[in-house]
């Protein structure tokens, strides 16, 4: 592992670390904020998966997670939402390849010998954390953004106990009946749609649910509302009676902007959960 960077901030520091991934077979690259507290011993972790285009810088400098983290003495990591590397297939729409992994492991060509995003964010880049740096393994978290939030939902859901608590802004609740969602589905795991439900956040409430609580935000005014389908994840969430809490946010979009708005409230109820107040 090297070093990128590495800036002091809210009292503790704001790192960027890249990596040869063995999951993604190329070097990959993470953000990750330590509190104050780590120099004391383990700190628990909030995930924060991007969304599309994005890398793992995106949400480091734009949504203000870093101070509200601080507060409570969390740990922040920023993965990348993609394999990286000339090697690597690419598409030259936005939603597919490159910055649009979709936290899945692909099982077909030419998408099948990087991109493996499930196996890096659930096992690889965990383990290199904990080994690395005074990270608290089994106290986390996890939210996200849009595919990322996608992300969040499904690893949360599949991988039971492993997350105190998930959050999401404007996730992709369902992507098997979505564009943002069936494209990506067909190119990176072909036309099995029983493989599609193992990641699609309103199917897998509807079968699992998350043993944690779950807090989701999505603006009214999101410019892409009908590909994330977040009214699907609300009825799946109530048929299960699944500690949930879904809001609609009046007036806010897709953006950035969005996603700082309500982060306070986001870490704020991860802190909870981690803490167990």
């Amino acid at each position: 592992m090297e070093t990128v960077s590495e800036n002091a901030c809210f009292g503790g520091v704001q790192g960027v670390y890249s990596h040869k991934s063995e999951a993604c077979k190329c070097d990959m690259t993470f953000g990750l904020f330590m509190p104050a507290e780590a120099r004391d011993g383990p700190v628990p972790v909030l995930w924060y998966l991007s969304g599309l285009t994005c890398t793992h810088e995106n949400a480091m400098t734009k949504a203000g997670a870093q101070g509200w983290a601080a507060e409570h003495g969390i740990a922040l990591v920023f993965p990348d939402t993609s394999p990286r590397g000339d090697d690597v297939a690419d598409d030259d729409a936005f939603d597919l390849g490159k910055g649009a992994g979709f936290y899945l492991n692909a099982t077909q060509d030419p998408w099948a010998a990087h991109y493996h995003m499930w196996d890096y964010i659930a096992t690889e880049l965990p383990a290199l954390l904990t080994e690395n740096f005074e990270i608290d393994g089994a106290r986390q978290a996890i939210t996200g953004h849009s595919m990322g939030g996608h992300g969040a939902l499904t690893l949360a859901m599949r991988l039971p106990g492993r997350f105190a608590s998930v959050s999401a802004f404007s996730p992709i609740c369902n992507p098997t009946q979505s564009d943002w969602g069936r494209k990506q589905f067909t190119a990176y795991l072909g036309e099995d749609d029983g493989e599609w439900a193992r990641h699609d956040a309103s199917l897998l409430m509807r079968e699992r649910g998350v043993d944690g609580p779950v807090l989701v935000d999505t603006g009214t005014k999101d410019q892409f509302i009908d590909l994330l389908r977040p009214e699907t994840l609300a009825e799946a969430a109530a048929a299960r009676r699944q500690e949930a809490t879904i809001r609609m946010q009046p007036g806010y979009d897709h953006s950035y902007f969005f996603v700082s708005t309500f982060m306070e409230d986001h870490v704020a109820f991860h802190a909870e959960a981690l803490y167990g107040l």
